[in-house]
């Protein structure tokens, strides 16, 4: 079973290297064959080099990652709240969103689903 610190850890580490802008240092978190699904419903990115690609420019809008209440562990699993921030097309918006990642034994991320629509995006209209 994955370590429950080192999964909380990751997820702090997760929100830092993409506040800092460090796709490198976001796909390194996840295993290389694993999946991202942002979000849900939306076709995976499938491996290390198409998560840091999907990360790269995800960052490219200048968004922002707050925490929103603790990082839920259960089992494999970890589950977190956040907000995404950022300013885009003149005006400051929002997205609501939670996040849930699977561990491996190795404390790698190996499945990322992201859960949010359109009743979650504040100040697109």
């Amino acid at each position: 079973m994955p370590n429950p610190d080192r999964m909380e850890a990751a997820v702090h580490a997760y929100v830092a290297a993409f506040d800092q802008g460090d796709p490198d240092a976001v796909a390194a978190l996840f295993a290389e064959d694993a999946t991202v699904e942002d979000p849900i419903g939306t076709p995976p990115h499938v491996g290390r080099e198409a998560i840091r690609a999907f990360y790269a420019a995800s960052m490219q809008t200048g968004a922002k990652l707050k925490l929103d209440g603790p990082v839920r562990i259960a089992g494999p699993y970890a589950a977190f709240a956040f907000q995404v921030v950022l300013h885009w097309q003149g005006k400051d918006q929002r997205v609501d969103v939670i996040d849930t990642f699977r561990f491996n034994d190795d404390d790698q991320v190996v499945e990322m689903r992201a859960y949010f629509g359109p009743t979650n995006m504040h100040g697109f209209a």
